[in-house]
C-alpha cells in the first residue's frame, strides 16, 4: 500500500510517517512538503511541493491513499496568505485526490471546525460545524469541511475521512509551538516547577488534548481501515484548564476574567509581543468538549498517553527548546535564532 502524506514534516506529519512505516501493510510513503528535511523515515520517499500552486495530480498517481496535515497557521497577520493555504490549498489537494483515483482521503480536521458549544455534556461529531467567527484558524477550517463536503458528494467512490483532533502536543513539536503560539519572548528555559511564581487562570478556558503518536494511530486506522468513513473526533482524557499548567509549574494560579485576557492578547498581539491573536482565546473559551465515543467503538483507537501526560512531554520540550530534524520543527533556543523572528515581525512570516 502507498500513501502520500501532505505537510508530512510537522508535529501531526512525523508522527504518522513514523508509525506507517512500521506497518507490514505499507509499502510506500510520500512524504510532500514545501522544504526538503534532512530527516530520514523508513519506506519513505520525499516530495517538496506547494499545495498553492504545483502539481499534484502526478504526486498522487498510484497511490492507495492520501492524508491531507498541511495547514498554515502563520502568518497570522496576513490573512490572504493562511487563506490560501488553508482553503485554497486544501481544495486543491481534495479534488486532485478524486481526479486521480485513490481509495481514501484522510483530512485533518479539528475541533476548531465545531460551533461554540457546551463542556457538559460533550460533543459528537453530529455537532455543528459552523466554526467561531472571530478566529480566523476556526473560519478556514469550516471552509475546507465544506470543500470537502463537495467533492466527497461528487465523488462516492471516494472513501472520505475527517479527523478532528483536540491540541495535539509532543516534546519534538515544542520549539514550534512556541513559535507559531508564544513567540520570541517566552522564556521556556524558566518553564521549570517552582520557578514561575503564578499563571493567569482565564475563566472558561478547558481544553482538550492528544499526544502526537496517539493521534498518529489515529491517521493510521482511518487509512488502513476499509470501514472507516466520516468525521472522527480525538481526544484523551482527562480535560484540562490552566490551573492544570499551573499545578505542573507550582505555580499559584490568578483568575483573570475572559475579556481582560482577550484584550490583553489584542494589545500584545498588535504590539508584536506574540504571535497570537485574540481569536485564539475565543476558541478555547467557547469550544466543546468532545465525545470521542466513535473513534474507541469502531475503529478501536486507544491512547497510550493521557492528556496531562501530552501536556508534560510539551513543557519538557518547551525547557529544553526540543525539535526535529525538519524546517517547521526545527529546534533551537539561541539568540540569532529569536532575534530573526523578532527582526521578520512576531506573527509575520509563514511558520510552516
Amino acid at each position: 500500500m502507498r500513501i502520500v502524506v501532505i505537510g508530512a514534516t510537522g508535529n501531526h506529519g512525523i508522527a504518522l510517517l513514523r508509525d506507517l512505516s512500521a506497518q507490514s501493510a505499507v509499502t510506500a510513503i510520500t512524504g510532500v512538503a514545501r522544504r526538503q528535511p534532512e530527516l530520514e523515515v523508513p519506506k519513505t520517499e520525499w516530495r517538496v511541493a506547494d499545495i498553492v500552486r504545483d502539481d499534484l495530480d502526478t504526486l498522487f498517481a498510484g497511490a492507495d491513499a492520501v492524508v491531507h496535515l498541511a495547514w498554515a497557521i502563520q502568518p497570522s497577520r496576513d490573512r490572504a496568505l493562511t487563506r490560501a493555504i488553508n482553503v485554497d490549498g486544501s481544495t486543491r489537494v481534495f479534488a486532485a485526490a478524486a481526479r486521480s483515483g485513490v481509495g481514501a482521503l484522510v483530512h485533518a480536521s479539528s475541533i476548531g471546525a465545531y460551533s461554540p458549544g457546551p463542556h457538559d455534556p460533550r460533543v459528537d461529531e453530529r455537532w455543528p460545524t459552523d466554526g467561531i467567527a472571530t478566529s480566523f484558524y476556526s473560519v478556514d477550517k469550516v471552509a475546507a469541511e465544506r470543500a470537502l463536503d463537495a467533492v466527497e458528494a461528487a465523488h462516492p467512490e471516494l472513501r472520505v475521512v475527517r479527523l478532528r483532533p483536540a491540541l495535539v502536543f509532543q516534546r519534538g513539536a515544542a520549539e514550534e509551538i512556541r513559535r507559531l503560539f508564544a513567540g520570541p519572548f517566552l522564556p521556556g528555559r524558566l518553564l521549570r516547577p517552582g520557578v514561575v511564581p503564578f499563571l493567569p487562570d482565564v475563566r472558561g478556558v478547558c481544553f482538550q488534548a492528544v499526544h502526537s503518536a496517539d493521534l498518529a494511530q489515529a491517521y493510521r486506522l482511518a487509512v488502513l481501515d476499509p470501514e472507516a468513513r466520516g468525521a472522527y473526533n480525538v481526544a484523551a482524557e482527562a480535560p484540562l484548564d490552566l490551573r492544570a499548567i499551573a499545578r505542573r509549574l507550582k505555580a499559584l494560579p490568578i483568575p483573570v476574567p475572559a475579556g481582560l485576557a482577550r484584550a490583553a492578547a489584542a494589545v500584545t498581539w498588535r504590539a508584536r509581543l506574540q504571535p497570537t491573536p485574540p481569536g485564539w482565546l475565543d476558541l478555547a473559551v467557547q469550544s466543546p468538549l468532545m465525545d470521542t465515543t466513535r473513534i474507541r467503538t469502531e475503529l478501536g483507537w486507544n491512547p497510550e498517553r493521557t492528556a496531562l501526560e501530552a501536556l508534560d512531554d510539551l513543557l519538557e520540550g518547551l525547557r529544553d527548546a526540543a525539535g526535529e530534524n525538519t524546517p517547521p520543527l526545527a529546534a533551537g533556543d539561541d539568540a540569532p535564532g529569536r532575534a530573526h523572528e523578532v527582526r521578520t515581525g512576531v506573527g509575520a512570516r509563514p511558520g510552516l
